[in-house]
């Protein structure tokens, strides 16, 4: 199993950056794919972006394309997100989640998760 601990949550402006990380242990990440989810108040876990274990290709939700950026070091079995540009609505919980197989981008496709980080963006 992978367990998954993520950082870097915290108060920001609109307009601001934050970087989040997801720091993993008892696996090495090479083997998932991860991805960055998050939920807010009232509303459903969705689904923020993912990089792939073969190529590191990288897939965003809409919201967040172009201002948001995921990446992993595997030497440091880390995954980042770079958060830029941020919009009040762009508050909630993040979390990192990690599959070995093919997971798409509904929260039900991967096996494990993490604790989440707190992001708020004040306007």
């Amino acid at each position: 199993q992978v367990q998954l601990v993520e950082s870097g949550g915290g108060l920001v402006q609109a307009g601001g950056s934050l970087r989040l990380s997801c720091a993993a242990s008892g696996r090495t990440i090479s083997n998932y794919v991860m991805g960055w989810f998050r939920q807010a108040p009232g509303k459903e876990r969705e689904f923020v972006a993912k990089i792939t274990r073969s190529d590191s290709s990288t897939y965003y939700a809409d919201s967040v394309k172009g201002r948001f950026t995921i990446s992993r070091d595997n030497a440091k079995n880390t995954v980042y997100l770079q958060m830029n540009s941020l919009k009040p609505e762009d508050t909630a919980v993040y979390y990192c989640a990690a599959d070995r197989f093919f997971p798409g981008v509904t929260p039900v496709e991967y096996d494990y998760w993490g604790q989440g980080t707190q992001v708020t963006v004040s306007a």
